[in-house]
């Protein structure tokens, strides 16, 4: 029995590439996080919200954080452990 090619995925009855699987995935989900940006901007209308400098400072350093620690997994991947 042939093994089968490990580099295409079957979805929904059809057979997908990596680079197709990831463009697919990779827009959905920016697309998805852009979105979220969006409606997290509209907390910044002070006719209907009170916040502080502080509290802005805080909202975006954890965001910043969170996309320098995404970013590095594209360019620094994890290390592979020893193994025999």
């Amino acid at each position: 029995m042939p093994k089968p090619d490990v580099d295409v995925v079957p979805v929904l009855g059809r057979q997908e590439a990596p680079e197709e699987r990831f463009k697919r995935l990779a827009a959905a989900r920016t697309r998805a996080v852009l979105e979220r940006l969006r409606v997290l901007g509209n907390c910044a209308n002070r006719h209907v919200y009170a916040y502080t400098e502080k509290d802005v400072g805080k909202i975006f350093a954890a965001i910043e954080r969170q996309v320098k620690q995404v970013r590095a997994k594209f360019y620094f991947p994890k290390e592979e452990r020893f193994k025999l």
